[in-house]
């Protein structure tokens, strides 16, 4: 079941990542959030990197809010995930 999901947050972070609104330097860090969460390891191992990247990229000053509660939305479901 957690394969599934991580299938599904890669997913929204496509989607981010394909948002020209956001800064190259945003989308860069969202496309390596996508490859931690790929990587052939442990699911608690990518999951913590996988939220430790996405916390820095959610205090950057630059991104909208709306993009931030998305942001925060994975980071709920990869918690999930660990959980």
């Amino acid at each position: 079941m957690s394969q599934e999901e991580l299938q599904n947050i890669t997913e929204h972070l496509e989607e981010l990542r394909e948002d020209t609104s956001l800064s190259k330097n945003i989308r860069e860090k969202i496309g390596s959030m996508i490859k931690i969460l790929e990587e052939e390891t442990e699911l608690s191992l990518k999951v913590n990197k996988a939220l430790s990247a996405l916390e820095e990229i959610a205090d950057d000053n630059m991104i909208p809010t709306y993009t931030r509660t998305q942001l925060w939305n994975i980071a709920s479901l990869l918690e999930s995930i660990n959980a």
